[in-house]
């Protein structure tokens, strides 16, 4: 049994279907990218697996416990899925240190002081220990990013789901934030992570999974989906991808 799985989830809206039978399984410390046009299914399904969204069909375990249906407690399980989105929802009010240590303080019930350092630690990791005290208004948008992805880290969640986190950033702001991710990727954090950065995912990935239409039509090593990949949709999408210039 793989550390988490997902195993024919559908997720409707309505009569809109987003995700038609998703079976993925991601062993502990892999990275996993998933691709697809915007629209495919990407940020649905990584919703799906933070409980942010109900499914309507199958399930989702987390090494064999469900985490999916009724009756499932989804603090327990946020403190074990951290989740990273595009728009970095940081509290506009509370200081960096005040936006990390709410939830570990809060929820974990760690001391305050213990949170706090450990919130500067982390910080001190992203290089930025001298935004503390800041506001996220008096941060550039990369440096808000890494924020979020701190806060997300301080819960030491067992996995991480990111959202298309490079998205909303100017081109020169990408490159912090995916250094990042490749040092947490390094450390073995287990990843799952939508994008749309293409080169990046066939450097860290351990496996590329490529939606369309809330289906998955391909999935294998980076190597195999950008190289020679088989479905003819893979090959159309990353031939945009090539014209585009990002890959």
């Amino acid at each position: 049994m793989a550390f988490l799985e997902l195993n024919d989830v559908v997720k409707s809206y309505g009569d809109n279907t987003v995700l038609r039978a998703i079976t993925l399984h991601v062993e502990k410390h892999q990275v996993i990218c998933l691709i697809g046009a915007s629209g495919c299914g990407k940020s649905t399904l990584l919703r799906c697996v933070n409980g942010l969204e109900t499914i309507q069909g199958g399930d989702i375990r987390l090494e064999a416990d469900v985490v999916s249906g009724e009756g499932v407690d989804l603090d327990a399980l946020r403190r074990r899925v951290g989740i990273v989105f595009q728009s970095f929802n940081l509290f506009p009010h509370m200081t960096v240190l005040q936006n990390i240590t709410l939830a570990p303080v809060r929820v974990l019930g760690i001391d305050r002081a213990d949170a706090e350092a450990q919130a500067l630690t982390l910080l001190a990791r992203v290089g930025l220990d001298a935004k503390a005290a800041a506001y996220p208004d008096q941060l550039s948008g990369g440096q808000q990013q890494r924020v979020a992805i701190v806060r997300a880290l301080a819960m030491n969640p067992e996995v991480l789901l990111l959202d298309e986190i490079t998205s909303a950033l100017d081109p020169e702001l990408v490159a912090e934030v995916l250094a990042i991710v490749r040092d947490l990727a390094a450390d073995g954090l287990t990843i799952l992570m939508a994008t749309h950065e293409m080169s990046f995912a066939r450097e860290v990935a351990d496996r590329v999974v490529f939606l369309h239409e809330g289906l998955i039509l391909e999935e294998g090593p980076p190597e195999a989906i950008f190289g020679e990949p088989r479905e003819e949709r893979t090959q159309a999408f990353l031939r945009k991808i090539v014209a585009a210039g990002r890959l």
